[in-house]
């Protein structure tokens, strides 16, 4: 992962995907159902719908810690979206994820997750990046395995996942 001197704080880059911040005119574009040619055919996804309807009562989603397009280095098309629920509370930080159905299997979600996740845990003050998950998702559960968070919690139909500044290192 890496990222630029000017933009530190903005854009992630992996090995095949861009992260970078939504902007409000991608929100009202999405929410107005108007169509990009820079998205893939089946973005948004609900989830993406949801987080967009979100920016205006929780404006720091959309700064540099906040909710992030995905983009697909290869077709240059926004694939999915991730985003940290910011601020941190107590130094954890929830985060969140989703890709377009037509991406499904290729490793985009734990590749931004853990991008995503990586870069929280520089921050100072953050030393847990979380997500709750429905145990009757088991493709949600494999994404947090491969992006290397370890459950800590089950609760009825849910189990917690984190990862920590301490557990990053040791890869």
């Amino acid at each position: 992962m890496t990222s630029s001197s000017s933009s530190a704080r903005a854009r992630l880059t992996t090995d095949r995907l861009v992260l970078r911040p939504w902007t409000m005119a991608e929100a009202t574009a999405v929410l107005g159902n108007t169509r990009s040619v820079h998205w893939a055919d089946d973005f948004p996804a609900e989830g993406d719908r949801v987080v967009a309807g979100l920016f205006d009562q929780n404006p720091a989603w959309l700064g540099a810690h906040g909710h992030r397009l995905i983009i697909e280095r290869d077709s240059d098309l926004v694939v999915g979206s991730t985003g940290l629920f910011w601020p941190p509370s107590e130094g954890t930080l929830e985060i969140g994820y989703g890709i377009v159905a037509s991406r499904h299997g290729r490793g985009y979600a734990p590749e931004a997750a853990r991008a995503l996740a990586e870069f929280a845990l520089t921050v100072t003050g953050v030393r847990t990046v979380f997500a709750t998950v429905e145990l009757s998702n088991p493709a949600s559960v494999r994404v947090l395995e491969k992006a290397g968070f370890r459950r800590w919690a089950t609760e009825e139909n849910l189990a917690r996942f984190r990862i920590t500044r301490s557990s990053c290192h040791e890869r």
